[in-house]
């Protein structure tokens, strides 16, 4: 064959499809080996069974092949050898089948019209193509005809034929105006299959000239037009001089107003139709109809369901579209046409043919010598398709023999083939309606094992998930697989692995122990080979802190954590997404390396985030929803409905609840006629209610607003409601709260409680005021008020009850009788004082007092109680008191006696008692004098011990600031504490009530002592006050253990000691110059004070009651010290400094050099257990720390 012009082929590729029948062969797609095989022709591109190229440019026809070795190509046109070589104006490509007609350098088109079909040939096999049908498309113009003007009356129907020129393939229709604009189109006017344009019922502004019909050709790329069509519409009421000169009188007087008319159908015509589809189709019904007013088309099947998901109304439901229709969809199908005079229908009887289709299409067959197989070729059609066989593209009858081989009807059966039987073998199903025809071949091979997967290849698992440990093979007879783990291991059995066909091993739950090299050996009996491939095992990905469900509010914040474990050789990804979508390009999100967080939250940000941990080897996910919480938005559509005069029943529209479910509703109403802008509650409803009946107050302008409430709060009020306007009545209640008190002594005052603005029912809101005398036999006595919420009645006489009623009343009328209250005229100062007061001592701080009550007449008023006025006159230890401070006790009701608390012990007191009532107090009894008996006396005001020696302390004392009746005597115990704060014997001494000191003898030398004094009366003792000393060391004993320390005597305990005994030379010197600036030390005294639990006080001043009362409230009640459980002893303050007990500013030292004042300080409580002293430490304390 002469080479021509070249033309450039892509590389061809090779798909072998494979059978898998008895002992057939399964190819692997791997290039290299495919390169190395031989193998049969197989077609693997060709242009389309129908072909219309465009006839100004060069026509390609398709055939591509593979096969080994490469194939040569032929050609046949209309039956007959096709000779490119004596063909100038065509080409084949390089290695290809494919023709190039060259059209563009004077070739015709025309002139290749045909049927081709190209044969792909190797010494293995003929493959063949389909027929190609060449044909050039077509454009045709249209011919040239004279259109007359439509002139159509109004409402009628009207067709505007489009019939574009016959070309191939058919062009698409479409109707637009001069401007090149589309025409519009509705259910009125609509543009039908074949093109034409059709008017339902013509209107005035379809008149127009410029209708013009366009058909586009898009293999040629051009669009043909029709002339402009000219439409007139006219009626009666709009006939011109143009109209009527061309019309005649009969058709002028003829014509009638428009009229409405029943359907009609323009297409199609009559009442059924035939329609004939192919498989796989689409299947297009059309029915158009004329009518005024416009009809309305529906389309049923008869007997059946349109099929669902394949069915389309299109233009206006006028046509029914069923794409992909079956055999199934043959039936009858009706259209309907209705308008509002009546009906028409048509059916279409369709009829689903079907050209072939494959059932099984034969497919590849690689055997090895001496193997069965088989081809099958089966299809189907409406009608039933013929199947025949051709060999190498020859018919199987005239095709040379082969003993192997077998024909039986659409199965060709080969039985112990031989290289020689390696062939392509066609199968042609047709019918009337089209053909199928498909290549497949027979290739025997013999071929030694090949491994086709590389060598040392790595395999990365994780653990506990299948391993697939690939050994791709090929070889013919198909070789035998054996695996292998390690270079030395035995040959792998067993459940724990699975052996695939195509040469994998799977270890289904792989584990740690799995690491290691896994040989793969392939034998048959042309050869053996062998692999070896690496598996490693990895830790699971996982995710050890999922996201959680989240609640937020909208604008706060949120985060979602995803914490993570891995293996430490796989480097993770994180990705989060919202809704499996990416997270929206926003600052507000946030992503750290374990978490998610998201700012100032709004409401689109409501979904799921996903969390999606990616290696290399596996992917885990977790989700978590956030839900966006806010307040109901506010409801709306509020609207009022059965209106009554007292009830209206008002509905509403709940606004987005915001993913917290609303939990009621709260009403409230405007008043505009009396409180305009002032909005009041009226009721609320469950959240699941959006409609309440209300009830209504007359003379009221009503406005209604709902307010919605969830868990995170209420909403904004809705918009208010229109306003309703309640009729005018008389008032259905009168004023609360009715009471009648005097303010003067000789008048009455009546108040009452207003009605509000909505409570007077109407205009003209007045009070009619009774009253008359209680118990006496007069008339009523009204007056009637305006608008007012007081009214005084003068001249009254003083504290008289009186029966009162107020009555309210407008323009319409008086409210219903009112009930009748009880009230008095003014008070007046009571007139007498209480008499026979008694007084009866109980103990030294509590006595009781008696009186007879006053008369209930000279109380004048009210009786609220007595009030008993009681002072200390004297003490009679005989210490005179600065001033005299009166207490006050005040007793509710009509109480005759009374307790007084708090008096002080061997003191004279007087009292006397007044009766009070709401305008005051009465004359006062006369003053009762009384004295209360001797009590324990306070704790010795200070105790300073001094003169410490070795064996004696000296003690001094100032006598109790309170003695509470006369002295008897002191009482002082001591005891010693040893180095570990432990308490040793105590002794106590009794001393004469006239002694002031005491120097105590016969102590322990360098010993501690705590100290406990109190002062006696012949009551009892009274508050102890503690101290603590210590007596000081002996020389001898300091020397004996200076000598003990010299034993261990060291330059660092040397230089110890020496700044202990600067810091003790600072301290005394600090503690010497505050003690000559003469400081005071605060002593606090304190009493005890027995509080009788029947007794509640009042104060005077602001007038409120209790069982007693004192003038001095504003001070804290006087507690005697007590001994605590731990025995210790509070000393008590003093206003006094120490110069006033004669202790000067001058202290005194002792021999060692120890400040003799430093326990005479102030002691707070201390332990029994002997405390050190808060003072500065002596050094003889100093060092008792070191012995």
């Amino acid at each position: 064959m002469m080479k021509k012009k070249s033309i450039p082929a892509s590389k061809p590729f090779l798909i072998l499809f494979l059978c898998q029948i008895i002992s057939a062969l399964d190819v692997p797609l791997d290039s290299k080996l495919l390169e190395e095989l031989s193998q049969p022709p197989t077609i693997t591109h060709q242009s389309p069974k129908d072909y219309i190229v465009d006839p100004r440019e060069n026509i390609v026809i398709q055939c591509e092949a593979k096969g080994k070795p490469p194939p040569s190509f032929s050609w046949t046109r209309n039956g007959t050898h096709f000779d490119i070589d004596k063909d100038a104006q065509v080409t084949m490509k390089p290695n290809s089948g494919t023709l190039v007609v060259n059209i563009m350098n004077g070739g015709k088109a025309e002139a290749y019209e045909g049927v081709y079909q190209c044969t792909a040939r190797n010494e293995r096999g003929a493959a063949i193509s389909n027929n190609i049908v060449i044909r050039p498309s077509r454009s045709p113009l249209w011919t040239k005809e004279k259109l007359e003007p439509h002139q159509v009356r109004e409402g009628d129907s009207l067709v505007l034929h489009c019939r574009p020129p016959v070309g191939l393939p058919p062009p698409i229709i479409f109707w637009m105006d001069n401007a090149f604009q589309r025409l519009p189109q509705s259910e009125r006017v609509s543009q039908g299959l074949n093109g034409d344009l059709y008017f339902s019922n013509v209107q005035p502004e379809d008149t127009r000239e410029d209708y013009i019909c366009y058909a586009r050709f898009n293999h040629t790329q051009t669009i043909q037009q029709k002339q402009p069509i000219s439409v007139k519409v006219f009626s009666m009421d709009s006939l011109n001089d143009t109209i009527a000169a061309n019309l005649s009188d009969t058709d002028i007087y003829g014509a009638k107003p428009v009229t409405e008319r029943q359907p009609v159908l323009l297409t199609p015509t009559g009442s059924t139709s035939t329609k004939v589809e192919l498989r796989g189709n689409v299947l297009l019904l059309e029915c158009i109809a004329a009518g005024l007013p416009t009809p309305v088309i529906r389309w049923i099947k008869e007997g059946g369901e349109l099929p669902a998901n394949r069915t389309f109304f299109e233009n206006f439901k006028k046509t029914l579209k069923i794409i992909d229709v079956s055999e199934a969809d043959s039936g009858n199908y009706k259209c309907i046409a209705r308008n509002t005079l009546g009906s028409v229908h048509h059916v279409i009887s369709v009829t689903v043919k079907a050209a072939p289709y494959w059932i099984t299409a034969p497919r590849n067959l690689v055997l090895s010598p001496g193997e069965d197989g088989t081809l099958i070729c089966r299809a189907n059609g409406n009608p039933k398709p013929s199947i025949s066989w051709l060999a190498n593209g020859v018919p199987i009858a005239i095709a040379p023999e082969d003993p192997s081989r077998k024909v039986d009807g659409d199965t060709i059966i080969f039985s112990h083939v031989q290289e020689r039987s390696s062939a392509v073998y066609q199968c042609n199903a047709s019918n009337e309606y089209g053909y199928l025809l498909a290549n497949a071949f027979v290739n025997v091979l013999a071929e030694p094992p090949r491994i086709l997967t590389p060598a040392n290849k790595l395999y990365q698992v994780i653990a506990d998930s299948p391993a697939l440990l690939d050994c791709a093979y090929f070889g013919s007879p198909k070789p035998e697989i054996e695996w292998f783990k390690g270079v030395k291991g035995s040959i792998l059995r067993g459940n724990e692995y699975v052996f695939h066909d195509n040469g994998t091993l799977e270890i289904p739950v792989a584990q740690k122990d799995s690491t290691g090299t896994y040989t793969c050996v392939a034998r048959n009996e042309l050869g053996k080979i062998q692999n070896e491939v690496r598996l490693e095992i990895k830790d699971p990905t996982m995710i050890i802190k999922q996201p959680e469900y989240k609640v937020v509010q909208r604008y706060g914040q949120v985060s979602f954590e995803c914490i993570i474990k891995h293996d430490s050789t796989l480097l993770p990804t994180v990705i989060w997404l919202k809704d499996n979508d990416e997270l929206p390009d926003d600052e507000r999100f946030l992503v750290g390396k374990d978490n998610l967080t998201i700012m100032n939250v709004t409401d689109k940000d409501d979904g799921t985030y996903t969390c999606i941990v990616n290696t290399t080897l596996d992917s885990v996910s977790a989700s978590a929803v956030l839900t966006v919480v806010a307040r109901p938005n506010p409801p709306f559509d509020l609207e009022l409905t059965g209106q009554l005069e007292r009830s209206i029943e008002l509905s509403w529209i709940p606004g987005d609840e915001n993913n917290s479910p609303i939990t009621h509703f709260v009403i409230e109403y405007e008043d505009g006629l009396h409180e305009p802008g002032v909005w009041h509650y009226q009721t609320e409803v469950p959240g699941t209610q959006t409609t309440v009946q209300l009830k209504l107050s007359p003379y009221v302008n009503y406005s209604f607003r709902v307010v919605a409430v969830n868990k995170i709060g209420r909403s904004q009020p809705s918009e208010p409601s229109e306003q309703y306007l309640t009729k005018s009545a008389s008032p259905d209640e009168n004023p609360a709260n009715v009471q009648g008190i005097g303010s003067e002594p000789d008048n009455l005052v009546i108040t009452w409680e207003s009605l509000k603005g909505f409570q007077s029912n109407g205009p003209g809101l007045q009070y009619k005021v009774s009253w008359r005398q209680k118990d006496v036999d007069d008339e009523w006595t009204s007056v009637i008020v305006a608008n007012v919420s007081k009214y005084i009645v003068s001249g009254t006489p003083t504290f008289v009850p009186y029966e009162i009623k107020v009555q309210a009343l407008n323009d319409l009328g008086y409210a219903p009788e009112p009930s009748e209250v009880i009230g008095h005229s003014g008070e007046d100062l009571p007139m007498v004082a209480p008499g026979n007061v008694q007084v009866h001592v109980i103990n030294s701080t509590l006595a009781k007092v008696h009186w007879d009550p006053v008369p209930l007449k000279t109380v004048r008023g009210h009786l609220q109680g007595y009030k008993v006025y009681y002072w200390k006159v004297q003490s009679l230890s005989r210490r005179s008191r600065r001033h005299v401070e009166k207490n006050i006790l005040t007793f509710r009701g009509n109480k005759t006696f009374g307790m007084l608390p708090g008096l002080e012990p061997y003191s004279s007191y007087k009292l006397n008692v007044r009766v009070v009532n709401g305008k005051g107090e009465g004359p006062a009894s006369p003053d009762k004098l009384f004295k209360t008996p001797e009590g324990v006396p306070s704790s010795p005001s200070y105790l300073k011990i001094t003169n410490p020696t070795l064996d004696s302390l000296t003690l001094e004392w100032g006598s109790p600031t309170h003695p509470n009746g006369v002295l008897t005597s002191y009482i002082l115990k001591f005891q010693p504490i040893n180095n570990t704060h432990e308490l040793g014997p105590l002794v106590e001494i009794r001393i004469p009530a006239n002694e002031s000191s005491l120097i105590l003898k016969n102590l322990n030398y360098s010993t501690r002592y705590k100290f406990y004094f109190n002062a006696q009366t012949s009551v009892g003792s009274g508050s102890q006050i503690t101290e603590e000393a210590v007596t000081i060391m002996d020389e001898g004993k300091m020397a004996m253990a200076s000598r003990q320390v010299d034993i261990a005597t060291q330059g660092w305990f040397i230089g110890l000691m020496c700044a202990v005994a600067l810091l003790i030379l600072i301290l005394l010197i600090v503690c010497f110059i505050r003690r000559n600036k003469g400081g005071k030390y605060p002593v606090k005294e304190k009493e005890d004070a027995h509080a009788d639990p029947e007794i509640q006080p009042m104060k005077e001043d602001d007038g409120t009651f209790g069982e007693y009362s004192d003038a001095e409230d504003h001070k804290p009640l006087k507690k005697g010290s007590r001994t605590p459980s731990d025995r210790t002893v509070k000393k008590e303050d003093s206003d006094d400094s120490l110069v006033d007990y004669g202790e000067g500013v001058n202290g005194q030292f002792n021999e060692d050099g120890s400040f003799i004042g430093q326990y005479s300080g102030k002691k707070e409580k201390e332990p029994a257990e002997g405390n050190e002293s808060s003072e500065a430490p002596s050094p003889v304390n100093a060092m008792n720390s070191f012995v």
